[in-house]
């Protein structure tokens, strides 16, 4: 249901969430390399990917960071006391910001794709019910602009996108 209902959303979302340091990690493996991270890396809570400068570049501020291995677009670091994160899609569409609050808790902000979205879900980073209200709340205004237009002739999916006739 959520993968359904994320795809019809048109346009990007704002976040702003806390979350912690581990929850974002994981987005950030979801979004870039889940398939080809070697096992131990995934595990290891300091293994964290980033990615040179342009387009998808992904940035980890950190006190300590020693490169581990470059695979494919993707250098895996070993970072102690994370500072924040710059995550940045290929597509653009993504730029997400984490920023260390309290230890190993920070907050992210930035606009997430609908494909971000689903990361997002699934990492933890946001909740399924936030995404839901964020549905909800996308399909009253979709609802109050299609009828305010005059037109009333188009049909509105629940997540908020026009349908053709």
């Amino acid at each position: 249901m959520i993968n359904g209902a994320i795809l019809l959303i048109m346009r990007l979302v704002r976040i702003e969430a806390t979350c912690s340091l581990e929850g974002f990690r994981k987005y950030i493996i979801f979004s870039t390399c889940k398939s080809f991270i070697p096992e131990s890396y995934l595990q290891d809570f300091e293994v964290f990917p980033e990615r040179e400068e342009g387009p998808g570049a992904i940035y980890i501020e950190a006190a300590d960071k020693v490169t581990l291995k470059k695979m494919r677009e993707i250098t895996f670091v070993n970072a102690k006391e994370i500072l924040g994160i710059i995550y940045s899609s290929k597509s653009g569409n993504t730029q997400l910001r984490w920023r260390q609050t309290r230890r190993k808790t920070g907050k992210v902000s930035g606009n997430a794709s609908p494909n971000a979205l689903v990361n997002l879900v699934e990492s933890g980073v946001i909740t399924l019910e936030w995404t839901e209200e964020y549905l909800k709340s996308a399909q009253v205004k979709k609802n109050e602009t299609t009828s305010s237009d005059g037109a009333g002739s188009k049909k509105v999916e629940s997540a908020g996108q026009e349908l053709p006739e």
